[in-house]
């Protein structure tokens, strides 16, 4: 059996699939309330970076860390969600593997706040 499809490429198909992404943000959106944290500090970062005129590498950086939040964070739902579905009792293993993917968006949202304290505070002293 082979990986590869037999498909031809489509735009019609690609932006399907932008959509089926959208819609799953916004799901998301509706229902994680730390989302909603992270979009508070999203909003006030890209504030902070106009207000206090970064680089384009301290920018770079920012958008790169930010990023990285907000997919630790949308991973870390998706995998809730599949084990409530497997799981929906509770489980001792399903509430591990839940905690594991919690900490790598703790371990995103840290590198993130360091990051931002790196290149922020220099400029407000």
């Amino acid at each position: 059996m082979t990986m590869h499809s037999t498909k031809r490429f489509s735009i019609y198909a690609r932006l399907r699939s932008i959509r089926h992404a959208l819609r799953g943000l916004a799901v998301a959106l509706g229902s994680e309330h730390n989302l909603w944290i992270h979009t508070a500090a999203t909003v006030l970062v890209v504030l902070l970076s106009f207000l206090l005129h970064v680089s384009r590498e301290e920018l770079l950086v920012i958008v790169v860390v930010t990023g990285m939040v907000w997919s630790a964070e949308l991973f870390n739902s998706a995998v809730e969600r599949i084990m409530d579905f497997v799981s929906p009792q509770h489980h001792e293993k399903v509430k591990m593997i839940k905690d594991v993917a919690a900490a790598g968006v703790l371990l995103a949202a840290l590198t993130a706040l360091v990051t931002g304290l790196l290149i922020f505070l220099p400029k407000l002293w």
